[in-house]
């Protein structure tokens, strides 16, 4: 994939805790020709694949799955934290390291007639994408892969996605 998007991105590390070498996309962002060449390297990917919704989750799946949304002229669905959606919702819990968390998404957002690319930023355990996942399959809709700006290959993510049989495409690994 270009250097010029894996050279935006920067590491910062011990953050935010010691031993974490944290991916930080914000230089990314702050760069009009690397956000470019990220939109631009999708769109490249999915312009013919028949999609008719981006589904992103909060928050910085929303900021490429909307990019990416309207260079594709397809609709987005947002994934939100609970409590943020003004409508009826679905919702699906996740574990986290400690804990757990869940995403919802308005029960219209979709339905069996839609064909979905799930995006974020980073793939590292694979936790959120997989509830993500579950969730839009309540709608019927279909999961035609997921995408992400980073992969994390020493964390479990790729791996259970593969086991799940779920197809992803990333634009660079660290």
């Amino acid at each position: 994939m270009s250097d010029l998007i894996k050279n935006s991105i920067r590491a910062i590390h011990d953050y935010p805790k010691a031993g974490i070498v944290f991916r930080d996309i914000t230089p990314l962002l702050a760069d009009g020709a690397a956000f470019k060449a990220t939109i631009d390297a999708f769109v490249q990917r999915y312009s013919d694949k028949n999609l008719t919704k981006i589904v992103g989750m909060e928050a910085r799946g929303f900021i490429f799955g909307t990019a990416l949304a309207y260079a594709l002229g397809i609709g987005f669905v947002p994934l939100r934290k609970p409590g943020k959606l003004p409508s009826k919702t679905l919702s699906q819990s996740y574990a986290l390291e400690y804990g757990e968390d869940a995403l919802e998404m308005h029960v219209d957002a979709l339905s069996a007639d839609d064909h979905v690319l799930v995006i974020d930023d980073l793939l590292a355990t694979g936790g959120t994408v997989l509830a993500a996942i579950k969730l839009i399959k309540q709608t019927d809709a279909s999961v035609e892969e997921c995408a992400f700006v980073i992969t994390l290959k020493d964390l479990p993510g790729a791996q259970r996605l593969q086991e799940a049989s779920i197809p992803y495409y990333t634009l660079c690994e660290f």
